[in-house]
């Protein structure tokens, strides 16, 4: 059976990372963007991040520039603002795509086996996010409506 940990990603810096290293860890994954009115979230992500971080959880960021060109900066303006603006030092990943033909197969993968509402597969906007276990199964889907810090609840039952 596949999992999140079959998938390699480039990080932000254009190095290859083996998700693999993340084995045994709680993951929440992420699609980020810079400019839009959810990007308040990398706070709150930043937050989650730190609070369970010790506990074996981990936040993936995967900036995206599918809807509403809300990420038009290349991999070094992204990195820096999330640095100076939200303090993020979780995992930031390369610019991909989630939805269409040039999709991550990482975003392949989520989106198959967390639909979100009415089956639907395609990631709606920026801030969807995806929580996944400690054997790398895609335990659920979050809008981009959901605050990170309201995920408490799922995080603390898979550590």
């Amino acid at each position: 059976m596949t999992t999140v940990f079959d998938f390699t990603a480039q990080d932000i810096a254009g190095k290859d990372v083996d998700l693999s290293q993340y084995r045994g860890k709680v993951l929440l994954i992420v699609n980020t963007a810079s400019k839009c009115g959810f990007t308040p979230q990398y706070k709150g992500l930043q937050a989650v991040f730190e609070k369970y971080r010790e506990r074996g959880f981990e936040v993936l960021g995967f900036p995206c520039n599918q809807f509403g060109h809300q990420e038009p900066g290349d991999e070094a303006q992204i990195s820096e603002f999330c640095e100076l603006n939200f303090g993020v030092d979780f995992p930031l990943f390369g610019k991909i795509d989630v939805n269409g033909d040039d999709a991550h197969p990482l975003y392949r993968h989520l989106k198959d086996e967390a639909p979100g509402l009415l089956g639907s597969k395609a990631v709606k906007w920026n801030f969807t996010k995806f929580l996944v276990n400690r054997d790398g199964q895609v335990v659920k889907r979050y809008a981009p409506t959901d605050k990170p810090e309201a995920l408490a609840k799922d995080i603390e039952k898979l550590l």
